[in-house]
């Protein structure tokens, strides 16, 4: 039986073996009450189809933007969320934690 994460790289496999663009996010390190695990993935094709889970549905939609636009200019991002931070109220993250979310094209 695969793990949640082992789903996210599998789904992610096959859409880079369609010949299909894809970014992967993933948490890399939370302060506080966080909504999801350090290593929770998210893996967005070209199209905006995504699998995976980065927040529990609260920043998801700034990931994905932002995983759009890796897979355009082939650059990393480097995400912070958290209460303080005003985008974190706008997208949802209302948790009182903070999460650092790692964006990477795949090649």
């Amino acid at each position: 039986m695969n793990s949640a994460g082992d789903d996210v790289l599998e789904t992610a496999a096959l859409w880079v073996g369609e010949g299909r663009k894809v970014a992967l996010g993933t948490v890399v390190k939370t302060w506080g009450s966080s909504p999801r695990p350090t290593g929770s993935q998210l893996a967005v094709r070209d199209d905006g189809a995504f699998v995976g889970s980065v927040s529990g549905g609260c920043v998801e939609g700034a990931v994905i933007e932002e995983a759009q636009a890796a897979m355009a200019d082939g650059k990393t991002r480097k995400l912070e969320f958290g209460v303080s931070d005003e985008q974190a109220w706008a997208v949802g993250l209302a948790c009182g934690g903070r999460i650092e979310i790692f964006v990477e094209p795949i090649v």
